[in-house]
Protein backbone atom coordinates (compact mmCIF):
# COMPACT_ATOMS: atom_id res chain seq x y z
CA UNK A 1 0.00 0.00 0.00
CA UNK A 2 1.06 3.35 -0.93
CA UNK A 3 0.51 6.70 1.39
CA UNK A 4 1.15 9.87 0.12
CA UNK A 5 2.36 12.48 2.02
CA UNK A 6 0.99 15.99 2.31
CA UNK A 7 2.89 19.30 1.79
CA UNK A 8 3.67 22.09 3.83
CA UNK A 9 2.81 25.50 2.48
CA UNK A 10 6.54 26.41 1.69
CA UNK A 11 6.81 23.28 -0.33
CA UNK A 12 3.81 23.77 -2.48
CA UNK A 13 5.08 27.35 -3.21
CA UNK A 14 8.71 25.65 -4.22
CA UNK A 15 6.50 23.54 -6.57
CA UNK A 16 4.80 26.67 -8.05
CA UNK A 17 8.15 27.99 -8.65
CA UNK A 18 9.59 24.90 -10.39
CA UNK A 19 6.15 24.35 -12.29
CA UNK A 20 4.76 27.51 -13.24
CA UNK A 21 3.94 28.53 -17.13
CA UNK A 22 6.81 31.48 -17.97
CA UNK A 23 5.16 34.12 -20.32
CA UNK A 24 6.39 33.44 -23.85
CA UNK A 25 6.92 30.05 -23.47
CA UNK A 26 4.54 27.75 -25.82
CA UNK A 27 2.06 25.87 -23.59
CA UNK A 28 3.83 22.29 -25.25
CA UNK A 29 7.38 23.91 -24.27
CA UNK A 30 6.15 24.47 -20.74
CA UNK A 31 4.27 20.89 -20.16
CA UNK A 32 8.10 19.09 -21.73
CA UNK A 33 9.65 21.45 -18.98
CA UNK A 34 7.19 20.14 -16.07
CA UNK A 35 8.36 17.01 -17.41
CA UNK A 36 11.68 17.69 -17.25
CA UNK A 37 11.26 18.96 -13.52
CA UNK A 38 10.19 15.68 -12.32
CA UNK A 39 5.89 16.60 -12.75
CA UNK A 40 5.45 13.13 -12.70
CA UNK A 41 7.33 12.19 -9.49
CA UNK A 42 5.03 14.88 -7.70
CA UNK A 43 1.59 12.95 -6.11
CA UNK A 44 -0.94 15.58 -5.46
CA UNK A 45 -4.10 15.43 -3.57
CA UNK A 46 -6.84 17.68 -4.76
CA UNK A 47 -6.62 20.17 -2.29
CA UNK A 48 -3.06 20.58 -2.54
CA UNK A 49 -3.03 20.98 -6.44
CA UNK A 50 -5.57 23.58 -6.03
CA UNK A 51 -2.80 25.60 -3.34
CA UNK A 52 -0.35 25.46 -6.17
CA UNK A 53 -2.18 28.75 -7.76
CA UNK A 54 -2.41 29.05 -11.48
CA UNK A 55 0.65 27.34 -12.85
CA UNK A 56 -0.48 27.31 -16.47
CA UNK A 57 -1.80 30.67 -16.82
CA UNK A 58 -4.43 29.31 -18.52
CA UNK A 59 -8.15 29.14 -16.25
CA UNK A 60 -9.12 25.98 -17.95
CA UNK A 61 -6.32 24.26 -17.20
CA UNK A 62 -5.64 25.20 -13.95
CA UNK A 63 -8.95 24.35 -12.82
CA UNK A 64 -8.89 20.83 -14.26
CA UNK A 65 -5.22 20.29 -12.40
CA UNK A 66 -7.36 20.79 -9.16
CA UNK A 67 -9.92 18.73 -9.40
CA UNK A 68 -10.53 15.40 -7.89
CA UNK A 69 -9.77 14.59 -4.17
CA UNK A 70 -7.83 11.49 -4.89
CA UNK A 71 -3.74 11.66 -5.27
CA UNK A 72 -2.87 12.12 -8.65
CA UNK A 73 1.02 12.47 -10.25
CA UNK A 74 0.82 16.43 -10.91
CA UNK A 75 1.70 15.14 -14.60
CA UNK A 76 -1.45 13.49 -15.27
CA UNK A 77 -3.38 16.61 -13.61
CA UNK A 78 -1.37 18.48 -16.04
CA UNK A 79 -2.03 15.54 -18.96
CA UNK A 80 -5.75 15.89 -17.69
CA UNK A 81 -6.10 19.84 -17.98
CA UNK A 82 -4.37 20.33 -20.87
CA UNK A 83 -6.94 17.76 -22.54
CA UNK A 84 -10.03 19.66 -20.78
CA UNK A 85 -9.11 23.06 -22.20
CA UNK A 86 -8.22 21.65 -25.42
CA UNK A 87 -9.99 18.34 -26.17
CA UNK A 88 -8.48 18.10 -29.61
CA UNK A 89 -5.11 18.05 -30.36
CA UNK A 90 -5.45 20.98 -33.70
CA UNK A 91 -6.61 23.03 -31.34
CA UNK A 92 -3.01 23.08 -29.96
CA UNK A 93 -1.36 25.55 -32.75
CA UNK A 94 2.61 24.40 -32.44
CA UNK A 95 5.02 25.68 -35.53
CA UNK A 96 8.18 24.49 -34.18
CA UNK A 97 11.01 27.36 -35.03
CA UNK A 98 13.84 27.36 -37.31
CA UNK A 99 16.45 24.55 -36.58
CA UNK A 100 19.29 25.90 -36.70
CA UNK A 101 21.16 23.82 -34.24
CA UNK A 102 21.56 20.23 -33.40
CA UNK A 103 19.85 20.60 -29.53
CA UNK A 104 17.09 23.05 -31.44
CA UNK A 105 15.84 20.26 -33.39
CA UNK A 106 15.75 17.71 -30.28
CA UNK A 107 13.89 20.13 -28.50
CA UNK A 108 11.38 20.44 -31.53
CA UNK A 109 11.26 17.12 -31.80
CA UNK A 110 10.46 16.09 -27.84
CA UNK A 111 8.10 19.06 -27.94
CA UNK A 112 6.10 17.17 -31.10
CA UNK A 113 6.44 14.22 -29.20
CA UNK A 114 5.03 15.79 -26.12
CA UNK A 115 2.08 17.11 -28.27
CA UNK A 116 1.42 13.45 -29.33
CA UNK A 117 1.33 12.04 -25.79
CA UNK A 118 -1.11 14.50 -24.49
CA UNK A 119 -3.78 13.17 -26.17
CA UNK A 120 -2.80 9.40 -25.75
CA UNK A 121 -5.28 7.72 -23.83
CA UNK A 122 -3.85 8.09 -19.97
CA UNK A 123 -5.66 5.06 -18.69
CA UNK A 124 -3.87 2.67 -21.34
CA UNK A 125 -1.21 1.19 -19.39
CA UNK A 126 1.00 -0.27 -22.25
CA UNK A 127 1.64 3.54 -23.25
CA UNK A 128 3.76 5.85 -22.18
CA UNK A 129 3.84 9.25 -20.69
CA UNK A 130 7.23 9.99 -20.80
CA UNK A 131 7.29 12.02 -24.24
CA UNK A 132 10.61 10.63 -24.99
CA UNK A 133 9.52 7.43 -26.24
CA UNK A 134 6.10 8.65 -27.83
CA UNK A 135 6.39 7.81 -31.13
CA UNK A 136 6.18 11.05 -33.49
CA UNK A 137 6.76 11.15 -36.93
Amino acid sequence: METTQSLSLSELRDRQKDFSHRPGDHVVTWLLQCWDSGASSLELEGKESKQLGSLSREGGIDKAIGKGAPALSLWRRLLSGMKERYPFKEDVIYCPGKQTTMERGIQDLRELAMLEGIYDDLDQKQLSKDPDEVRCT
